[in-house]
Parts: structure tokens; sequence; C-alpha cells
């Protein structure tokens, strides 16, 4: 007796591929005992690997893909969920990840979240989930911290977030950088320098929330008894950071500006040239990252260094231990912020 092909309907028309959960319910058994089975755990007894591999070739579940991962006895590969794969954060992370995944002989797929929609989002959690192996997701926007919320319970995942005030929901483990100090650190050092205040362009909140290095920067503005002017909003790249630039420009009493990162204080370095006001005579500029561009800029750009390969790779570690069954599920931070002092920070002008 045949059994029923979900990739087919009554009528012979092609409907969706076979899905994972499409192959636990055929055997029988839960969504975790399948990716189990893909990944060659030996904890799984024979009898239920075989009935796994019988709904999996009955249903022609990835047969490319998967048969080939099968065949060696475990799925060696990981998927990496990020909205954006350019910008210096991501990319060092995704570098981190692929150089520790290259390390222990594992393959690295990127889906790239092209909206936060919560139907494209689930779709593209979906496909990344139907590969099998484990998911990374860089949470660092809306679309990722969708995409993370939305990743099965049963499903192996590390989530990479900007603080640990909101993370991942259960016991999933999770990595991250500590935006908070290095944002607080930043603005204490400015107004060491005898700054009255530090203005503030900012990157895009990965949540509705405040984000943790907005809130870094006032924490130090707090402490300091200083005025806190209201933020301005800036984009990931120069062009936003040229536009808030020009706008501080205008006023006289604006004399130290931390940018959200790097990029953003590029524009800004930029848009100060353009309306004659000099760094770090007349103002002085902070950025965030230590971009490798940072060190070259005239002036060379004062900044907080995160090590965020170094978080690609801790991301990996946690995942391979997970699927190796020999990880302990906590928190994980691994990226101290460093502050770096170059020519763009001075004494404000007498």
């Amino acid at each position: 007796m045949t059994g029923h092909n979900p990739g087919m309907n009554v009528t012979g028309h092609t409907r969706r591929p076979p899905s994972i959960r499409d192959v636990a319910t055929a055997a029988g058994v839960s969504y975790q005992t399948v990716s189990r089975v893909i990944n060659g755990h030996p904890s799984v007894k024979e009898a239920t690997r075989e009935r796994v591999l019988a709904a999996i070739d009955e249903l022609g579940f990835r047969r490319n893909a998967t048969a080939l991962a099968l065949a060696s006895g475990r799925s060696r590969a990981v998927t990496v969920l990020t909205a954006n794969t350019t910008h210096y954060g991501y990319a060092s992370i995704l570098q981190g990840i692929e150089e520790a995944a290259r390390a222990a002989s594992y393959a690295v797929g990127i889906g790239v979240l092209e909206s936060a929609d919560e139907a494209a989002v689930t779709a593209e959690v979906r496909r990344a989930a139907d590969a099998g192996g484990g998911l990374i997701v860089i949470a660092y926007d809306p679309a990722g911290v969708g995409a993370l919320a939305a990743v099965p319970a049963e499903l192996p995942v590390v989530g990479v977030v900007e603080t640990p005030a909101s993370p991942p929901r259960g016991d999933r483990p999770w990595v991250w950088t500590d935006d908070r100090e290095a944002a607080y650190q930043a603005t204490r050092h400015l107004l060491s320098l005898g700054h009255a205040t530090v203005h503030y362009v900012a990157i895009p909140s990965s949540t509705r929330r405040t984000s943790a290095r907005t809130s870094g920067w006032r924490q130090a503005l707090k402490e300091a008894g200083a005025p806190e002017p209201s933020p301005v909003q800036g984009s990931w790249g120069p062009a936003g950071g040229h536009a808030a630039g020009l706008r501080l420009a205008e006023d006289p009493a604006v004399t130290a500006i931390l940018c959200g990162n790097d990029d953003l204080a590029l524009g800004v370095l930029r848009a100060l040239h353009d309306a004659g006001r000099s760094v770090p005579g007349e103002v002085s500029v902070a950025g965030f990252d230590d971009a490798p561009h940072s060190a070259y800029l005239t002036p060379t750009l004062t900044t907080v260094r995160l090590d965020f390969t170094g978080l690609g790779r801790a991301a990996f570690a946690l995942l391979h231990g997970v699927l190796e069954e020999s990880a302990q599920i906590a928190p994980h931070p691994v990226s101290v912020p460093e502050l770096v002092v170059r020519e763009s920070s001075g004494p404000p002008s007498a």
C-alpha cells in the first residue's frame, strides 16, 4: 500500500515539498528525533532510526541533500539566518562562524532575511529547518529577532543577541556583546574630556524597546548629571550619519557626538567637515565597533572595539556542543568592549 505523499495532491499537481515535520508524523516520532537521525546521533535506537529513514525515503524528503548526509552518518552543516551580510558586525560574525565551522569540518549555509514580515521570516526559518543540522540566528534587527522567536523548540539553535535583557525563550543558548557597557565607556570618555553632554546618533534598534547602546549612553549621562539630548536616529551606513551630522552641526552647543557604529561616524565626520566645524577642535566624535577603516580616517576615529569574529566562533562552538550533546546551555558573554582612543576626541575648545 502506497503512503500519502504530501508533495502531491489528488490531481497530481505539485504542492509544497515534504518537510521534516511530515517525516516526523509519518514515522510516529518527534521533530527532534528526526533531526537527531539526520545528524547521526548515536543515542537514537536502531529501530527508530530505520523507521525515520523509511519515512524519509517514502516521502522523498530532501533526497539530494539529506541522502548524502545520511550516507555518511551525519549532517555536518549549519545554517545562519541573518538580515545582513555586508555591515561590519554582521560580516565579522559570519567570518567567525565560518572559521570555526571549517575547523570542525562543518559546512555553513546562509539564509538572508529580506524582510521583517512575519510570513516571510517564518518561511525562511522553515526552509532552514528543513535543511537539517542546526541554526545560528543573528538577532540584531527586527527580522533576526522574529526569526529567533519562530524557530521550532525542537530545533538546535543558538541566538546572537545584542543584550541579555531580552534573551531567547526557554533555555536556548545564546551569545552576546555587552553593547550597553561599550556605549557607557565611550560616553564616559567624552564626558571626562570636559564636554557638557554627549549627543547620540543611533543605529536602528532590534526591537521597539530602547537599544542596549542607547541605554549605556543614557546611563553615563545620568551618572554624570549631564543633560540628555534627544537621540538622532541614523541608519546603518554613512549616508545616515551624514544627514544626522549636518543637523547636529547647525547647533553651536554640540561639542561631542557618539555614533552607533563606525559607518555612521564616517558620515558625521564628513558632515562636520562640510559644515566647517573642526574635529576634534570644535566637536569630538566617537564611533562604535572599531571597523578596520576607523584607524585610517582623518582624523583617526575614537571608537569601542567589539570582538565580533570571536562572537561568531563562540556561537558555532556552542551550537556544535549542542549537536554533539556536549554543551552546557547557558548565556555566553564573550565580547568585552575595549575603548580605543584616537585623534577624533579631545577637550572642548575654550
